[in-house]
């Protein structure tokens, strides 16, 4: 195991303890497995594995690994995987070098990268707390290399093998390729299927095994350029075969040879829960530790499915002019605090204020309904006291694609569910929160609208070309007995 720096390990996790109120023993626990973790459980370490390794809530350790990045214990890694085949086509350190397009080498396949799905995000110690292989890729092992660095752990089989295991029990044969050399990989082959591939290029091939033929001894030449590899297409005997792979680039590559069952078909491989980027950009520490973390791609990142809430106060020019300009200002100010821990609470995230508006994410529309509700609560918790209500409060939600981007130096999102969940809120008046049908129908709103005497209408938005479904929650549960607002 690689020596640790004592110093700068303590002296951070002392600043990770004070960032925030954790639950006991959870930097004990980070900080054994900074110091006894193997070099591949401190590699691109995923949250949702580690709290449900340490007994903790997911989204403390999402938190966890978030403030230990700020604190410099961990850097973040951008991950952009295949679905197919769950190999890693890029890894990047930082938001704003995530290209929304990529290309997998091993299929063969371009992909555009969504938030939702393409796009994981890890945590490696850093080279300064402690040195792994991982921080210097090419000289780890092959297998390594190929089966950890490469590939992303969480593909799983449909019997929850992961693809990543699978793969290199498979792989009989695996060499690097130094340039201008021919390298010799040898395996014996049965009722197969050859497939030779390189975990950077598209070099590779699929060749035949005829189980037909009588078994004897083959040496079959191959060559190796920049993204392919060219050898007779003639079916192989069953027995033993040693490809003689000629290198014929400027560059050390590498290839390795799995033997496939004959007519082998990749089963559509599922994922285990991960941190997305989504996920990320819906959560509160990030958007605030890392406020400098951009998209740098001019046409933004897609999301397929966010939640977005906008609220309005209702009457606040006129608060100004009844209580002054300084009451309101602190009034307003405690207004945007209460819905932020609302927020938060509900595993969402603030994207702007908008002068008296705010504009939040979710990735839940439960969630999100839920926090309009306890919206409306704070605030009238706010009024309670007062003569006149001071706050008057207006929500509406919509869900849909959105397209993550930067507006004046921060995250911001972009598109036409933008459009339409600021206008779903403008149909809204004093204490009223508005639903578009996207969000009514998801899992679980009804349930909780269920004391409410909800209000089905349709409405014209400007911008959208025909009437739209909207739901009106009244300000108050209907007057049922032994209603509850959940």
């Amino acid at each position: 195991m690689s020596s640790i720096n004592e110093q700068l390990l303590d002296e951070r996790l002392a600043a990770l303890e004070a960032a925030r109120p954790w639950s006991p023993r959870v930097i004990s626990k980070l900080e054994s497995e900074i110091r006894g973790g193997d070099d591949a459980a401190l590699f691109r370490v995923n949250p949702f594995t580690f709290a449900a390794e340490k007994n903790l809530s997911a989204s403390e350790a999402v938190d966890l690994f978030l403030h230990a990045t700020a604190q410099g214990l961990f850097e973040m890694n951008w991950v952009l995987f295949c679905q197919l085949c769950a190999c890693v086509a890029e890894s990047v350190r930082a938001l704003h070098d995530v290209d929304a397009h990529f290309r997998c080498a091993n299929c063969h396949d371009d992909y555009v990268a969504t938030l939702d799905d393409y796009i994981a995000v890890g945590f490696t110690i850093s080279p300064a707390i402690r040195q792994i292989g991982y921080h210097r890729p090419q000289e780890l092992p092959l297998a390594d290399y190929c089966f950890r660095f490469k590939i992303a752990r969480e593909g799983l089989f449909p019997d929850e093998s992961p693809i990543a295991a699978v793969k290199e029990a498979s792989t009989p044969a695996i060499a690097v390729l130094p340039p201008g050399e021919t390298t010799a990989l040898q395996v014996t082959v049965g009722d197969n299927l050859i497939f030779a591939w390189s975990p950077d290029t598209e070099a590779g091939f699929f060749h035949p095994v005829d189980a037909t033929r009588p078994a004897a001894a083959q040496t079959v030449p191959v060559r190796y350029g920049e993204n392919t590899c060219e050898l007779d297409p003639a079916p192989l005997a069953p027995g033993e075969v040693t490809f003689q792979v000629e290198n014929t680039t400027s560059q050390r590559g590498v290839l390795g040879i799995t033997l496939l069952p004959a007519g082998f078909e990749l089963p559509p491989l599922h994922f285990a829960p991960f941190l997305s980027g989504k996920h990320l950009l819906t959560t509160q520490t990030f958007r605030d530790l890392f406020r400098s973390e951009v998209v740098r791609a001019s046409e933004g990142i897609g999301i397929n499915d966010v939640t977005l809430l906008f609220t309005d106060l209702k009457g606040s020019t006129a608060l100004y002019e009844r209580i002054g300009d300084l009451n309101a200002f602190s009034l307003v100010q405690q207004h945007f605090d209460r819905l932020q821990d609302v927020t938060v609470r509900n595993e969402g995230a603030i994207i702007k204020t908008i002068g008296d508006a705010v504009m939040a994410t979710f990735r839940d529309p439960a969630a999100a309904v839920r926090a309009a509700l306890a919206m409306r609560e704070e605030i009238g918790e706010v009024n309670r006291g007062s003569a006149d209500r001071d706050l008057i409060l207006k929500i509406g939600l919509h869900k849909g694609a959105a397209i993550a981007v930067t507006l004046n130096d921060r995250l911001d999102y972009f598109g036409q569910t933008v459009n339409v969940a600021a206008r779903v809120q403008h149909l809204a008046d004093a204490g009223e929160i508005f639903l578009s049908q996207d969000v009514y129908g998801a899992e679980g709103v009804e349930q909780i609208l269920a004391p409410f005497a909800v209000e089905p209408r349709s409405a014209r938005l400007r911008g959208v070309g025909e009437e739209i479904p909207v739901y009106r929650v009244p300000a108050e549960p209907a007057p049922r007995e032994g209603a509850t607002v959940s």
